[in-house]
């Protein structure tokens, strides 16, 4: 199994963005208090995970 650029940030967007997914859904379900927090933390996961994903094939 090779493993060339465009896989490594095919993998890299996917756990970037589940991540992000967890830390939100932490923020949510779990520390209510402190929701504001996860969230913006887990949109700029959301964030890198979009611009990875869009690198894949250019680099």
């Amino acid at each position: 199994m090779g493993m060339n650029k465009n896989t490594i940030f095919g993998w890299a967007s996917f756990i970037l963005f589940l991540i992000g997914a967890a830390l939100i859904l932490l923020g949510v379900l779990k520390y209510k208090d402190y929701a504001i927090g996860f969230s913006v933390v887990g949109i700029g996961f959301f964030a890198i995970s979009w611009a990875f994903n869009a690198l894949k094939g250019r680099i």
